[in-house]
């Protein structure tokens, strides 16, 4: 037994010997355990249960030691006391060697063996990691009266049959390399380890190296290795199976977490999991791997995730969508669904769609109602006869126009859930947004399948256009989508969902860290086509521009006709002002949406415009921007452009597209407000704006409160508000902290601002990005605003440099004539930015240009500029940010 081991408190680590069984039985076996009960016991603390955790291969106990040190935390802080049983499996860590090989069901009895010998009474939960998942879920599964909860940490109970193990596992299984990479040397225990990230420090991979310091002492390792059921006839193989199939059965709650980094065990792991086990709550923890349980903070999502339950003692939180505020939708009027108004018009054969990317005879591509009504049912029917049913995963990957409408429409209407991910994200982002939801089917064009197959997407491929044999053979395609439509011809178009079906998947910018996916129901979706098609008068005769992706696909959902201008939509930096004349000419619209990256290209490029072009967009009745801050400087240049419009800039997020909207008279009127800030206007149709009050610390903690000019986090509630984050738990509960007592659903944005006297929202930033001095939390757009009106100074962000409490607040500017090169500012100019600012700046420095997220071109991103500032006030030389 170890004497110390680093972050372990002393007394935690035991020994205990036991009775043999199964195989093993007659012999009495020493096993090494952490366990906390001495501890708890000696302090006069009462467990509220025990979680017996169950490392995998090749790891120890060792592994659970972030649990053990929070839940000793936790129960001296008064709240509930878990004890923690961590046992070192026999042959592994400094359990006892055997001559016995352990096989899965051997590991399972052993398991139950030290569980019975510990006399463990009242709550029990297992948890496990690697092998130690099939393990403690095994004994979960034969022992389903005493055990309350299960969760596991990156495992799997089912290979799919014909995927290859995983290369690592194929490599060290080989018979040839077996002995050497598991046993003879320590390569499997040292890849092992090197999988975690950021690196163990020396002394935690010394002490999980420690236990299998000779060839002897890592049998165990290569024994495990040895047992993986690659085969049927592998002796493993019938407990696993026995176990898969047992999940099914085991009601209890369920947690899975998983790292997406992880060379051993996939997406399809987790999506065989979730299904068995179909109640469980997930958790992704983005940018983790394999040694998920070094690299984040899972012990504490354990533990909140058992007080949640109710397994601590408590009552149950809800966190979850209640039954009564999902049919609120239908309490307020009959659900409508969202192609409804598409099929209301499929016998017209006026323009729906129309592509300006594409030209039929010179023109742009023009879609009837009647001939996308009909290639949506056809779609839809070819679709259900393919093998995609009610709440199927469905990527697509198609560039938005009448094709992407038209597959659209027809996954909604036979119930599958569309994933959304655009180009924006770039390829890692979208990438990971893919695999993460382990779609069973991918639609694309050539470039995404390419994209999808060199990736290793997961999928079933489905091709837009028709291509050559060999194309489709080297993509994997099975089908293109005339292929998919003609047999839909002769087929019928099966029964819609239900209002609270899943319908979609869409993914945020990740602008302000790595892309969420967003999880709407077709309840939602209809209500956010409600409330766009009341609150901005969208009528048949109207007509759309969408120069925005996420609103790219509303125009069938409203009734009227819609078009996407000539752009890349990925980079909306390239719409051009004669192309938004163009889209608005061919779709006789009155109502033009674009993004704000979108809005400023098509001011700059309004010289090129046409008498024409001008013409068509003096027609314009209703101009929106969204997805980011518009100044009032640009939308008086676009006003110019379309001087009949009402210029509006809603306030909203992918969680929510709609919050809040603020005309450009509106946004006049409030310069003369002292607020601090960009005012964003009042809520739109039934939604709600609620500030959660910052602390001292920066940190929203306050109530809910409608009560003027209290800066916090900006809490929202709409019928149109997402249902929750896919595989995100964790995230879900903290975008409901403290709304439980409030009625309807809630969701905190992430956003600082605050309400004024007459309701108006003003927003002041993004929490991660507030600053924390020693004189309490600054906000940055109102010091931005200050320093912006400046002369020289085009746009300006405010970041903290320093300890958290003692952060100081740095200008980073970019001037006009814009700067060579990234570096201190000139003297004059930081003293100008001084006398600006209201709130002390500590330095200011310059650079060509701010780094923004992708999707939009104009969300700064604070935390890469804070870190870069830092770097570059500590001596770094000036490198671009």
């Amino acid at each position: 037994m170890p004497r110390e081991l680093p972050g372990v408190e002393s007394n935690v680590s035991t020994t205990r010997v036991v009775t043999g069984v199964s195989a093993d039985a007659g012999s009495q076996r020493r096993w090494h355990l952490l366990d906390t009960a001495p501890l708890l016991a000696r302090e006069g603390i009462t467990p509220v249960g025990t979680i017996v955790a169950v490392h995998g291969n090749p790891t120890w106990s060792y592994l659970w030691r972030g649990l053990v040190a929070a839940s000793l935390q936790r129960a001296r802080a008064g709240r509930p006391a878990w004890r923690i049983v961590a046992v070192d499996q026999l042959e592994m860590g400094y359990s006892e060697r055997t001559s016995l090989t352990r096989g899965l069901p051997q590991r399972i009895a052993d398991l139950g063996a030290i569980i019975d010998d510990l006399d463990i009474t009242g709550t029990l939960v297992t948890l496990g990691h690697d092998w130690g998942g099939p393990v403690s879920l095994g004994w979960a599964v034969r022992n389903r009266g005493r055990v309350d909860a299960v969760a596991v940490l990156n495992t799997a109970v089912h290979h799919p049959a014909g995927m290859p193990l995983p290369s690592a596992l194929r490599v060290a299984g080989a018979r040839s390399l077996l002995a050497t990479t598991t046993v003879k040397t320590t390569a499997f225990l040292d890849t092992t380890l090197a999988l975690a990230d950021p690196p163990l420090a020396p002394d935690v991979r010394a002490a999980y190296r420690a236990p299998y310091a000779s060839s002897e002492l890592r049998r165990g390792i290569g024994a495990f290795v040895a047992d993986i059921p690659a085969t049927p006839d592998h002796p493993s193989t019938p407990a696993l199976d026995e176990l898969a199939g047992g999940l099914v059965d085991l009601t209890v709650p369920a947690l899975l977490l998983r790292g997406p980094r992880d060379p051993v065990f996939g997406e399809h792991h987790l999506d065989d999991l979730a299904r068995r086990l179909p109640h469980a709550d997930v958790h992704r923890f983005e940018g983790a791997g394999h040694m998920l349980a070094e690299e984040r903070p899972y012990a504490e999502l354990v533990l909140d995730w058992l007080d949640d339950k109710g397994l601590s003692g408590g009552d149950p939180v809800d966190r979850g969508i209640r039954a009564e505020e999902e049919n609120a939708h239908d309490d307020a009027q009959p659900f409508v669904p969202i192609w409804q108004r598409l099929y209301d018009r499929r016998d017209d054969g006026d323009t729906a769609v129309v592509d300006l990317t594409r030209r039929v005879g010179g023109e742009p591509l023009d879609v009837s109602w009647n001939e996308l009504a009909q290639r949506v049912d056809q779609l839809a029917a070819g679709f259900a006869a393919f093998g995609i049913r009610t709440g199927d995963r469905v990527s697509l990957l198609v560039q938005p126009g009448p094709t992407l409408t038209a597959v659209l429409y027809a996954c909604l209407r036979i119930g599958a859930v569309v994933v959304v991910a655009d180009r924006g994200l770039g390829i890692r982002g979208l990438s990971r947004a893919v695999r993460g939801t382990e779609p069973a089917f991918v639609i694309g064009e050539q470039a995404g399948l390419a994209a999808a197959r060199a990736l290793g997407w997961p999928g079933r491929r489905i091709s837009a256009p028709n291509l050559p044999a060999p194309a489709a053979r080297a993509l994997g395609v099975e089908a293109s989508l005339a292929e998919i439509a003609a047999s839909g011809s002769r087929a019928t178009v099966p029964a819609p969902p239900s209002a609270h079906d899943e319908a979609a998947i869409l993914f945020t910018s990740g602008s302000t860290g790595p892309a969420k996916g967003v999880v709407y129901t077709h309840a939602q979706l209809a209500a956010l086509r409600d409330t766009l098609g009341a609150h901005f008068d969208v009528t048949p005769d109207v007509g759309l521009v969408t120069g925005f992706a996420p609103f790219a696909l509303l125009g069938p959902a409203l009734g009227t006709r819609s078009a996407t201008p000539r752009m890349d939509v990925s980079a909306p930096r390239t719409l051009t002002a004669s192309a938004v004349a163009e889209a608005v000419r061919a779709s006789r619209a009155r109502i033009v949406f674009l993004s704000p990256a979108a809005v400023a290209n098509v001011c700059a490029t309004a010289d090129a415009l046409t008498p024409d072009d001008r013409a068509a967009l003096a027609q314009v009745r209703t101009f929106l921007s969204t997805g980011a801050p518009v100044s009032i400087d640009l939308l008086r240049q676009a006003h110019q452009l379309m001087p009949a419009a009402a210029a509006h800039t809603p306030y909203g997020m992918t969680e929510c597209l709609l919050v809040t909207d603020v005309t450009l008279g509106e946004l006049e009127s409030a310069q003369q407000a002292p607020d601090a800030g960009v005012c964003v206007g009042t809520p739109i149709g039934s939604g709600t704006v609620r500030i959660s009050a910052l602390d001292d610390d920066g940190r929203a903690t306050g109530d809910l409160s409608d009560m003027p000019h209290v800066t916090g986090e900006i809490v929202v509630s709409a019928p149109h508000l997402k249902r929750g984050y896919h595989r995100l738990w964790a995230t879900d509960r903290d975008a409901v902290r403290g709304t439980q007592a409030h009625p309807g659903r809630w969701h905190r944005t992430g956003d600082v601002g605050h309400l004024d006297g007459e309701g108006r929202l003003w927003v002041e930033g993004r929490l991660p990005h507030v600053i924390v001095t020693t004189d309490g939390p600054v906000t940055p757009v109102g010091p931005e605003q200050q320093i912006e009106s400046i002369d020289d100074v085009r746009r300006a962000a405010i970041v903290g440099v320093g300890p958290r409490g003692r952060q100081v607040c740095v200008a980073v500017v970019e001037t006009t004539p814009g700067a060579r090169r990234p570096g201190l500012a000139p003297s004059d100019l930081a003293e100008r930015i001084r006398a600006a600012s209201d709130t002390p700046v500590a330095a200011a420095l310059v650079v060509p240009a701010l780094p923004t997220d992708i999707r939009h071109n104009s969300k700064i991103d604070r935390s890469r500029l804070a870190a870069w500032a830092e770097r570059v006030l500590a001596g770094e030389k000036p490198s671009a940010p």
